[in-house]
């Protein structure tokens, strides 16, 4: 008898797993299909230029997407802003229960052509390492032939990210091969300012509040972990800014005739973001740190993260890291206080000797869940005012530059918050069936990312979960020149958005 039970449990695991491989070997080759038949698609869109400076060139990216989504039988509506409309696309189910929101960024950061190693950022142009690891550019025609999933599609925006967005639209157009559909309703938000911060974003989901009602929100965004593995991220930080600029003569002057008597005002402006910090990297302004706390738990989750710090500091190009954490996956739960341009006057070829009138310095902030953003530049604001600056907030008046020796203008703005949902959470559980479906495996799961995405007016506004399920490889040059996306991510994100939507609610 006992033989036979265990006969029986032996066949029916090995039957499972049977099914198991061909539901997987069905997922792989309809998603490869259907990423091959849409690369014509990615393309055209990704031929568009789509800085969010310049709203003509976004209008045509709008228009492309109003087409692309009407093809699907998605409604299309614009959401009005002050600036750069949102794009709202929606398909409802039969006896859907449930509806899903889900979130797509389609512009892109500015580009620098001539640091581009391609005829253009906006013409999509296929590349393969060659024997001393050099990407060289092959047809692309070759997509169509055997491909190889190592190859690398180049432009911008490729993975940051119309490759997500299009992949989506490979993913919808393989359901209807096989003629299924979601047991819960679609709603896709596009937003076209993302890379502006979404500055009208916060009062745009307040006034469509009744569009946006959802159960759940899904953001296709982001990269996977560095070991390239199936990943969903349950949380992103938050940002603000500050651009800080510290004043000297009231203009350029000859540093032959005035040195070692008109401060120098990027000399001034070293010090004073140098006080900001220790040789460890970490912040010393007193409370900046305040509120955020890491149990034996929340470490222990974050040790499930197969990071190999060898591998990033290799990466990096570093030979040790900052000190916030006692790892990498620790340290994206601290806030940042990052220095992302200076500016004083010329260098290289332009060199001159010359005292500038003004240094600038542009700093962002990381946010994590217990930051608050306004205690935090208030933080900043006060710690320069003991440095012994006067504080304005544009051109100081000539009695300010007689009266105050040490002058600073302070200008501060907060993009969004931060975001975290629970592993365990209804859309947490789902996901990962979802992930398990489509790689016959668990993914990694990230408690909280390093980049932000304006995600949290979503969850005050319209009180859902959200998770982030990134598909990218995680060396493709985002915001640089050269931005790519591996051939086989592109095929795995539209496998990975067809389980989610062969996946019940």
């Amino acid at each position: 008898m006992k033989y036979f039970i265990a006969l029986l449990l032996l066949l029916v695991t090995t039957n499972s797993v049977r099914a198991q491989r061909s539901r997987n070997s069905n997922l792989d080759e309809i998603a490869k299909k259907h990423a091959v038949n849409s690369f014509n698609e990615f393309f055209e869109l990704l031929s568009l230029s789509n800085d969010a400076h310049f709203p003509s060139d976004i209008e045509k990216n709008i228009q492309w997407c109003e087409s692309a989504f009407a093809k699907r039988n998605f409604s299309t509506k614009r959401l009005n802003t002050a600036t750069i409309p949102l794009l709202l696309a929606d398909r409802k189910v039969g006896n859907a229960k449930k509806t899903v929101l889900i979130y797509i960024q389609i512009d892109g950061q500015p580009v620098n052509p001539s640091q581009w190693e391609q005829e253009s950022p906006w013409k999509p142009t296929l590349k393969e390492k060659d024997a001393n690891g050099k990407w060289r550019v092959i047809a692309n025609e070759r997509l169509y032939e055997d491909l190889n999933p190592d190859w690398r599609i180049f432009a911008r925006s490729t993975a940051d990210a119309k490759g997500p967005a299009v992949a989506f639209l490979a993913s919808l157009d393989a359901l209807n091969e096989l003629k299924a559909e979601p047991n819960y309703n679609i709603k896709v938000i596009m937003d076209f300012e993302e890379e502006l911060g979404s500055p009208h974003l916060p009062e745009a989901i307040e006034q469509y509040k009744s569009e946006l009602t959802a159960d759940v929100l899904i953001i296709f965004d982001g990269p996977r972990h560095v070991s390239n593995q199936p990943t969903l991220s349950f949380g992103a930080r938050g940002i603000c800014e500050i651009t800080l600029i510290t004043f000297g003569p009231r203009s350029p002057v000859h540093s032959g005739n005035y040195g070692n008597y008109t401060p120098n005002p990027a000399m001034r402006l070293a010090r004073l973001l140098a006080s900001m910090k220790d040789d460890n990297g970490q912040v010393i302004i007193p409370g900046f740190y305040d509120g955020v706390t890491l149990t034996e738990g929340e470490k222990k989750i974050l040790r499930q993260v197969p990071d190999n710090e060898n591998e990033i500091r290799k990466f990096l190009g570093i030979a040790e890291p900052d000190k916030i954490g006692n790892s990498f996956q620790e340290s994206l739960q601290y806030p940042t206080l990052n220095i992302r341009g200076m500016n004083a006057l010329f260098v290289g070829d332009e060199v001159r000797t010359l005292i500038p009138a003004t240094a600038t310095a542009e700093i962002d902030i990381r946010l994590v869940p217990s930051s608050n953003a306004e205690r935090l530049i208030e933080l900043i604001k006060k710690h320069i005012e003991a440095q012994g600056y006067y504080l304005v907030n544009k051109e100081p008046t000539e009695e300010e530059r007689m009266k105050y020796p040490k002058i600073a203008a302070f200008q501060s703005s907060i993009s969004y918050g931060a975001f975290q949902t629970p592993f365990d959470s209804e859309a947490g559980v789902w996901l990962s069936k979802a992930m398990h479906r489509a790689f016959g495996k668990e993914p990694i799961k990230i408690k909280i990312g390093g980049g932000s995405i304006p995600i949290s007016p979503f969850i005050t506004t319209l009180n859902i979960p959200a998770v982030i399920v990134p598909t990218v490889n995680a060396d493709n040059n985002q915001h640089a020149e050269n931005e790519n996306i591996r051939v086989g991510n592109y095929i795995d994100a539209v496998k990975t958005f067809l389980a989610i939507m062969l996946e019940k609610l």
